[in-house]
């Protein structure tokens, strides 16, 4: 089965690694691979929003994390069998279908068992008991095919009931007291030749009587069959044949195995592990949110790789990935970023390239390859690079981003000046959202010297708005600090007038006592001229680190 493929950026995705994620998949779809689908790791940002919405494109679809699931492990089309369907018939489709064991479902294709051989070999070990008798849930209808039966009469054929196996191989007098012993309205009664038994049997209106190896009945037992409506079946087999045949004919429903639980597609691999290995079956049933099965899932399969590969865009450090990415093969990163500590047990595409957005090389990656930019995706490109280079103001950016901008704004009719402006309107949104929500819009986890911090961003024309709200900001960031003991967790506010920038920030103090930057207030510090975290705050905050991890 062909796996599929997430193109996916960082955890708190902002535009460009959102639209890069978009774009780079849409390109491969174009050159023929179906299965490369955007995904995003995190909730995305009102600039952001607004972009996909003005410009009619689906947003990717949210992974809230990768972490090794159900779905990761099925594949092909889910095989399932009908709870009506005879046992005969299911154990053709088993064999046929050469599995282990298919699940039952009933007329709405919900689970309700799992039909395994040592569920069936349970079945008949405790039914056909010599020391207790036993009786069958079947219809006659299951029955006549089971048997590959010539009906003379069939009465109530979908009819399900319970029914006792009698064979007629005694005297008729002591025959006669076992079928009155046993109820015959219920009875399936095989017999042979003898017309004594065959009448008293319908005329005591016996549920189904069966003639073995292919026997007739006369026409006036016939008629009295049709008055009476006691169905008549010929078996072209022998009595022992016949009744063994019998039992095959009962509902799969009735034999499966009710304990196998039910797993859901996003169920984890961990919870559900310790029970693969010890169910009978060694296989789970593997269902949507409404109980619908999309597949089966074998203890061996968890020795293979996932069905999910992994493209990265606009970073390629670890800890700013989706959660559980280590598990799954990654086959590309393109990025515009520091190089991280990221490694693979094989050789991959990798893509770093010195500019201020991913969107701009993706962009390029469309015409180096000479494919056409659908108008939509092109517009998106642009706005990604916008982000990124705050309309090409950046520090950031460069002569490629400005050429790559200006290829867009020409193919879509769209005014870089103009459209900057209608997302800085978008983006101006932020202001109202809680603390919580601003410090996760866009928060990066770094490592430096062994000591990891956070440093999250934002843009907005109004940074005093925030400075007003500098308690609740400051107490947010210290709680994401001291819960993954951070050295420091920061915000970097930018006021997009004029290019300047606002740093919140709570941590240790051998870290706080460094900072020697002009304070606006208590845990607020002004970076004039400061617009791009990665280029110009984190060299900075790198030679604070180095310094305080002195003093730790």
């Amino acid at each position: 089965m062909e796996k599929t493929v997430y193109v996916i950026g960082h955890k708190n995705p902002d535009t460009d690694s959102v639209v890069s994620a978009t774009a780079y998949a849409r390109l491969k779809q174009i050159q023929g691979q179906h299965k490369v689908l955007a995904a995003r790791a995190g909730k995305i940002n009102p600039q952001t929003e607004y972009i996909f919405e003005r410009f009619g494109v689906p947003v990717p679809e949210y992974l809230p994390d990768l972490i090794p699931k159900a779905r990761h492990y099925i594949s092909g089309e889910p095989v399932t069998i009908h709870e009506e369907l005879s046992v005969w018939e299911a154990l053709e489709l088993l064999q046929k279908d050469d599995s282990q064991a298919l699940p039952i479902v009933d007329r709405n294709g919900v689970y309700r068992s799992m039909l395994h051989y040592q569920s069936f070999s349970r079945y008949i070990i405790n039914h056909i008991n010599p020391r207790k008798k036993s009786s069958f849930p079947l219809t006659l209808n299951h029955l006549a095919a089971t048997i590959h039966a010539q009906p003379i009469t069939l009465f109530n054929g979908t009819e399900l009931r319970r029914s006792p196996i009698m064979v007629a191989a005694s005297y008729t007098s002591h025959f006669k007291e076992h079928l009155e012993a046993e109820g015959a309205d219920n009875a399936l009664v095989i017999v042979g030749d003898r017309w004594d038994i065959q009448r008293r049997c319908i005329e005591r209106k016996v549920r189904a009587l069966i003639l073995s190896a292919g026997h007739t009945l006369s026409k006036e037992l016939a008629d009295l069959a049709e008055e009476k409506e006691v169905t008549v079946l010929i078996s072209p087999f022998d009595t022992s044949s016949t009744a063994m045949l019998i039992i095959y004919s009962v509902p799969v429903g009735a034999l499966g195995d009710k304990e196998v639980p039910l797993v859901r597609l996003k169920d984890p691999v961990w919870s559900f592990r310790e029970t693969l290995t010890k169910i009978p079956s060694r296989c789970l049933p593997v269902a949507d949110d409404e109980s619908k099965i999309q597949g089966v899932i074998f203890e061996g399969d968890l020795i293979n790789e996932p069905n999910v590969e992994v493209i990265m865009v606009d970073h390629n450090e670890p800890s700013q990935a989706i959660e559980g990415i280590e598990n799954y093969k990654i086959l590309e990163v393109i990025d515009h970023h520091r190089l991280g500590n990221l490694s693979t047990r094989y050789p991959i595409t990798f893509i770093n390239r010195v500019v201020g957005a991913t969107c701009t090389i993706i962009t390029n990656l469309y015409r180096e390859q000479k494919v056409p930019l659908e108008r939509g995706i092109a517009s998106l490109l642009l706005c990604g690079i916008i982000a990124d280079t705050l309309v090409l103001q950046s520090a950031t950016t460069t002569e490629t981003d400005i050429e790559t901008a200006e290829y867009l704004s020409s193919i879509t009719g769209l005014d870089i000046k103009s459209l900057g402006n209608d997302m800085q309107g978008a983006a101006n949104q932020v202001n109202a959202l809680s603390a919580e929500e601003l410090i996760k819009l866009d928060m990066k986890e770094y490592t430096e010297r062994g000591l990891a911090f956070s440093v999250s961003q934002i843009e907005t024309d109004n940074p005093r708005a925030l400075v007003a709200r500098r308690e609740e900001i400051a107490g947010v960031l210290e709680q994401v600090r001291a819960a993954q003991d951070y050295l420091f967790s920061a915000l970097l506010v930018t006021d997009v007038t004029v290019l300047d920038s606002l740093l919140f920030v709570s941590g240790k103090k051998a870290f706080i006592n460094r900072i020697k930057f002009p304070m606006s207030e208590r845990g607020i510090y002004v970076l004039k001229q400061v617009v791009s975290r990665k280029k110009q705050l984190l060299p900075l905050l790198a030679e604070l680190v180095e310094k305080a991890k002195v003093e730790l």
